[in-house]
């Protein structure tokens, strides 16, 4: 038996990551019992890759790990092919079984940071696809669909989005019965007594504890399942964290550099900035607290460095920081780069094409506006001419000139 750590539930509740619960006094009954239980998680995967927003049940799940207890990682090969519509104003695209596969295959390396796939607790993978396709129709609209109330899924959040735009489709509808299904099934067979997720889950997730009770009362069988959720890395204009100006925080290296990765940390709005803290480091929160009061700048350095070390390693955080530090104080001799043809500075560039080709600037229209605005610097000088031209002579005699946006964002670009 693993050996299990029994305060884990009074961490959660410290580090502010134990937001909903349907049953709290049982969650905390099972956490202080001193004996392992079996928690899962369910992502959808959309996508072949994470960003810093999708992690978050991931930093919980990996508490759950370290204390001793089985962690379980659903990935949704069925419920993928028909798209959450929790948040949605239109239907997800439709995605194939192969591209749902691949993103699976490709989103377990980024998993391995978050949690140990070896050894003796090894977290293990599953993927729902393997109980549905054997599952026909009628036999799950008659064990499982005839136990859904539409009037009480329609009362929840998860489809008020598609509600409101007139386009909700009986495929969608079929999304929640299906991930509720997935909690009784991890139940059966690997006895998970938890399941865990985001807020914005939580519609679904109490669907599958409210499927478990049905079914208990209808055959008799008891099932002792708990839903919970964790708050959402929110912006204060209520939009998922993750992104930034510049583009997606990625886990995977290959999609994002140290650098990049660390000033995208550096963004983070500093109402989220303690939120950020509990998550991805595991400094005590007193701490914390103390920190992010008495200096929120330097809160946001210390959370770049530590953020970037857990996700990414100790080598790229100190060579992130350094180059911060070099950016702002040496003139950029280290900022990350950005290659040109030769034939290109000779005929010259149009700096709003430049700004949008570099990504300091998301669009032209915003390139004009950055430097009207007087954001933007050539060579350490701010323009405020957005039909200049760069050309061969601007550039020093390392075939280089730096470019950079406001007080964080610099890039050099380099002829090759």
């Amino acid at each position: 038996m693993n050996k299990v750590d029994t305060n884990l539930f009074n961490e959660l509740k410290e580090r502010g990551l134990l937001y909903q619960c349907t049953d709290e006094q049982a969650l905390k009954k099972l956490l202080e019992s001193a004996k392992p239980i079996a928690v899962y998680e369910g992502t959808d995967p959309t996508a072949d890759s994470l960003h810093i927003g999708h992690c978050v049940p991931y930093c919980v799940m990996r508490r759950f790990q370290k204390a001793g207890h089985k962690v379980y990682l659903l990935m949704g090969g069925a419920t993928a092919c028909i798209g959450d519509p929790s948040g949605r104003s239109e239907i997800r695209k439709i995605m194939s079984k192969e591209q749902i596969q691949d993103n699976i295959e490709k989103i377990k390396d980024s998993l391995k940071v978050f949690l140990d796939f070896e050894g003796e607790n090894k977290a293990e993978i599953v993927n729902n696809y393997d109980w549905f396709k054997n599952l026909t129709y009628i036999d799950f609209m008659r064990e499982v669909g005839a136990l859904f109330n539409v009037n009480e899924m329609l009362s929840s959040e998860i489809y008020d989005n598609r509600l409101k735009e007139g386009g909700l489709t009986f495929f969608e509808m079929g999304y929640m019965p299906m991930q509720a299904y997935d909690f009784v099934h991890l139940n059966k067979e690997y006895n998970c007594q938890v399941e865990w997720g985001g807020a914005d889950q939580w519609g679904n997730i109490a669907a599958g504890v409210k499927l478990a009770r049905k079914l208990s009362f209808a055959d008799g069988k008891e099932r002792n399942m708990v839903g919970a959720t964790n708050p959402l890395l929110l912006t204060p204009e209520g939009k998922k964290m993750g992104k930034t100006e510049k583009g997606a925080i990625w886990i995977d290296k290959d999609k994002i550099s140290a650098y990049d990765f660390y000033q995208g940390i550096y963004q983070t709005p500093d109402s989220c900035v303690e939120m950020m803290f509990a998550l991805f480091t595991d400094m005590p929160m007193k701490e914390v607290k103390q920190l992010v009061e008495q200096d929120i700048v330097k809160a946001k350095k210390v959370l770049c460095f530590e953020m970037t070390k857990f996700i990414r390693s100790e080598e790229d955080a100190i060579k992130a920081r350094e180059m911060s530090e070099n950016l702002f104080t040496q003139g950029g001799d280290d900022a990350p780069t950005f290659d040109i043809d030769r034939s290109r500075a000779e005929n010259g560039i149009n700096i709003c094409d430049l700004l949008f080709e570099t990504k300091l600037a998301p669009s032209k229209s915003e390139a004009r506006r950055l430097i009207q605005g007087g954001a933007i610097s050539v060579k350490g000088t701010k323009i405020n001419d957005f039909a200049l031209v760069v050309s061969l002579t601007d550039f020093d005699e390392n075939n280089s000139l730096l470019l950079k946006k406001g007080k964080k964002s610099f890039i050099k670009v380099v002829i090759k």
